[in-house]
């Protein structure tokens, strides 16, 4: 399924999914991750899916809280502000807005909106936006930490440390905005009252017998403050009179809950903090190799039933604590494995040229750690290798963990990348060269036991037989089996 890149392509892509997804009139919201375009619509049985898995810009469909179109990075951005020009184009009736539709929605969201999903949900919405910047300075530290090894450029590499280290000084104030904003609050009380945790001045408070430290419990003593400050501010717009709302409300928010994070909520997230990087140090240092099998093999089913956003606070944590996370390199095997199982298809399934095809044009995209065209178009419609993808997975894990038990630890400066665009992110407490080639280790055992466990035990019966299966999975996505 190539893709083609350019303004005109992304134009062409918006408007050829709009109609697939009702109309215009069927859009609800537009928003956008790394890699798919997420819509919120008031009618899903107007979404014709099978046109939009044949779109050759199409990688994946989720049916999920929102309705998710897997476009790859980079594009899914250019195709979300078309797509949203597009939407914003004609203005819906009344009768439109109203109606059934909304009823229709509230149906679709509860239908997988257990307490623990949406509380993940949302902790994944307040920080997935601060991806970026976390890429792009990782690695201008990757690369200003190579200048400095290589004593190349001194009069630069002070800049680049300013640079790159200025978004992680302050990221506490982005996660208080985010915060505030994700819980219905006004996101700059959460950014003013998240920036007490970062401020200088605070090494001047005492209290129970101790002095605070400037960034003591980082982002989780900020989302903290900022989750109190909302909490307070909607508890003052209920009680305080109108005309004298818009100076008790800020000033109330800002005290109380500012009061209360220097006098508590600092402590605590900061011993949680703490807590967190002793635990991940431990758990690599005296189990890593089983650890990394766990990680590794686990984090796919994580990512189908969205538990893996659960540790995105961790690693923003790990990596404002010690500059880098090293869960992301274990979980990263995942990909691996599911490279390694999407080859084994391509070699067994050699009749099968509509499913060859989708492998042919979504390896590039696994390999640079983009899984959901492998995940979605391959492994898990065939069953046996997404399981055997996993055991590749925790090969890789184990092979990385491995070595953080001889003290070689291997980390990550950003998340959001993995497979092969991990690298230039990759950070540790050994050199870039020994930090690599562990890495490098690891993709190479996931896709080689990935390979391997899906060539052998990926498929029941004769190859024909898993063949015809496939191709019946081809055509439900839109493909065109060969006879």
């Amino acid at each position: 399924m190539p893709t083609t890149n350019g303004p005109a392509a992304h134009t062409a892509t918006a408007a050829a999914l709009l109609p697939l997804v009702g109309g215009a009139g069927n859009v609800v919201s537009v928003a956008h991750c790394m890699t798919r375009l997420r819509l919120g619509l008031r009618d899903r049985a107007l979404v014709r899916e099978d046109a939009l898995r044949a779109l050759p810009a199409v990688l994946g469909v989720v049916d999920d809280d929102t309705y998710q179109i897997v476009l790859g990075p980079g594009a899914v951005a250019r195709v979300a502000g078309e797509f949203e020009a597009l939407v914003a184009a004609p203005a819906p009736t009344a009768d439109e807005l109203a109606g059934r539709g909304a009823e229709l929605k509230a149906a679709q969201r509860q239908r997988n909106a257990t307490p623990v999903k949406l509380l993940l949900r949302r902790v994944a919405n307040i920080f997935v936006p601060l991806i970026p910047a976390l890429i792009g300075c990782g690695i201008i530290a990757g690369l200003n930490g190579l200048l400095v090894n290589l004593h190349l450029l001194p009069s630069l590499t002070p800049a680049l440390t300013a640079i790159a280290s200025g978004f992680m000084a302050l990221i506490a104030v982005f996660v208080g905005h985010n915060t505030a904003k994700e819980f219905g609050g006004t996101p700059i009380l959460g950014g003013a009252v998240a920036a007490i945790v970062v401020y200088a001045g605070v090494a001047k408070v005492t209290a129970f017998g101790m002095t605070l430290s400037p960034g003591q419990g980082g982002v989780l003593g900020a989302l903290a403050a900022a989750l109190l400050a909302t909490y307070v501010e909607k508890a003052c717009r209920g009680r305080v009179p109108g005309t004298l709302d818009v100076l008790l409300t800020p000033t109330v928010t800002v005290l109380v809950a500012g009061l209360v994070t220097l006098y508590g909520l600092m402590y605590v997230a900061g011993e949680v903090s703490a807590a967190i990087g002793t635990a991940a140090n431990w758990l690599l240092s005296t189990t890593g190799a089983f650890a990394g099998l766990v990680l590794g093999g686990l984090f796919l089913p994580l990512v189908m039933l969205g538990l893996h956003q659960a540790l995105i606070p961790i690693h923003t944590t790990l990596i404002e604590q010690q500059g880098y996370t090293v869960l992301l390199p274990l979980l990263a095997m995942a990909g691996a494995g599911q490279v390694g199982a999407a080859l084994a298809v391509y070699v067994r399934l050699r009749h099968d040229q509509s499913l060859r095809t989708t492998i042919r044009s979504a390896l590039p995209a696994g390999l640079l750690g983009v899984g959901e065209p492998l995940i979605y178009g391959v492994s898990l419609p065939l069953g046996r290798p997404f399981v055997t993808a996993c055991a590749g997975g925790a090969a890789g894990g184990a092979f990385v963990g491995f070595f953080s038990m001889l003290g070689d630890r291997v980390g990550s400066t950003a998340i959001g990348p993995s497979g092969w665009a991990l690298f230039p992110l990759l950070s540790g407490n050994r050199s870039l060269a020994i930090t690599a080639a562990i890495y490098a280790g690891g993709l190479l055992t996931g896709y080689l036991t990935g390979f391997a466990a899906t060539y052998f035990f990926g498929f029941g019966g004769t190859v024909r037989g898993v063949c015809d299966s496939a191709v019946g999975q081809s055509t439900a996505r839109g493909g065109n089996p060969t006879p």
